[in-house]
């Protein structure tokens, strides 16, 4: 065990999940990597140098709630406890107005980024509870489209203003536990999901524009520090974003 504690990461076989691996990896943390590509966990975890000890890798889509279920039991068997959990994995969909949102890509969305966060949730908030010292700290992924829209995009818009009711519902419930929950909303930050940004896209006037990325270590190193604090402080809602991008005032 680390002088840190046990995580867990959802996503973490690329951009913000594996960004926020290895930040945890850099300040002692040890960390559970899940992701449903074996390979993309290995990639990670030859990534973290000689922190790899302290990587455990559990391929897992967590959509599906028996692998929800192995994933902590691999959790719970490897470490004892689980101090954080950053709820992190999700996927997006193509732009499109709402009658051109087909079922699959409605249902693909909602598995991913809301019942999957609420299955990781749900597990984590009961080992949480169950073991001794009692307590640990859960970080949802929200988004910027968590508080604004972009054109097109209904499923993933829902489904990130829902995660914003989970995280507030986790956080009140959680008190009587020593859980704490919080949200990291983050914007345009570089990864494979992001490139097309910089090449142009949709905005609220209907106009095609290139957008401004940041690094994507700083959001792990951001998620790193809500992780750091002690369980009697929490931040609630953080937004990361690139300095630039329109946000503030988008539409």
């Amino acid at each position: 065990m680390s002088g840190r504690g046990i995580a867990l990461v959802t996503g973490a076989g690329s951009g913000i999940g594996r960004a926020a691996a290895l930040a945890l990896l850099a300040e002692g943390w040890s960390v559970a990597l899940a992701g449903r590509r074996a390979e993309a966990l290995r990639d990670t975890v030859a990534k973290a140098g000689e922190a790899a000890a302290r990587c455990l890798p559990v391929p897992a889509d967590i959509s599906d709630p028996a692998q929800v279920t192995a994933l902590f039991a691999a959790v719970r068997d490897r470490f004892g406890r689980l101090d954080l959990l950053f709820n992190n994995a999700g996927r997006g969909s193509p732009s499109a107005e709402i009658d051109e949102t087909t079922d699959e890509d409605w249902f693909g969305v909602v598995a991913a980024n809301l019942h999957g966060s609420f299955l990781c949730a749900r597990a984590a908030y009961a080992m949480m509870k169950a073991q001794r010292p009692q307590g640990g700290r859960i970080i949802n992924n929200g988004s910027i489209s968590a508080h604004a829209p972009r054109p097109g995009s209904v499923p993933y818009t829902a489904t990130k203003h829902a995660i914003t009711g989970l995280t507030k519902s986790l956080s009140l419930d959680g008190r009587r536990h020593n859980i704490a929950c919080g949200q990291i909303d983050i914007g345009n930050a570089g990864t494979e999901m992001t490139g097309r940004m910089a090449r142009g896209v949709p905005q609220a006037d209907g106009s095609i524009a290139a957008e401004p990325l940041m690094d994507v270590a700083h959001v792990g190193g951001a998620v790193a520090h809500m992780a750091a604090l002690p369980l009697d402080a929490n931040v609630q809602h953080m937004t990361i974003m690139a300095t630039a991008m329109p946000f503030v005032g988008r539409g």
